[in-house]
C-alpha cells in the first residue's frame, strides 16, 4: 500500500498504514523530477512523501 501525501497529511498517512498493517511504515520522498503533478491523496496539494508498508515503492526491475 502506497499513500502519496503532502506535509500536512503525512501523520494521517502514517496512522493509516499502522492501523492496517500493524507495523512501522516507510517514508520516501516523492521522485517527481521537478514535476508537481503528483498530488496528495487527501487534498490537492503537491505530494512530497510516499508512505508505504514496504521499503521500496517501486517494483523490482522497472
Amino acid at each position: 500500500m502506497d499513500i502519496k501525501c503532502c506535509g500536512e497529511h503525512v501523520d494521517l498517512a502514517l496512522d493509516m498504514i499502522v492501523d492496517e498493517f500493524e507495523e512501522a511504515p516507510f517514508i520516501h520522498n516523492v521522485d517527481n523530477n521537478n514535476d508537481s503533478s503528483t498530488t496528495c491523496q487527501f487534498c490537492q496539494n503537491t505530494a512530497i512523501y510516499v508512505v508505504s508498508n514496504t521499503n521500496s515503492y517501486t517494483t523490482c526491475g522497472q
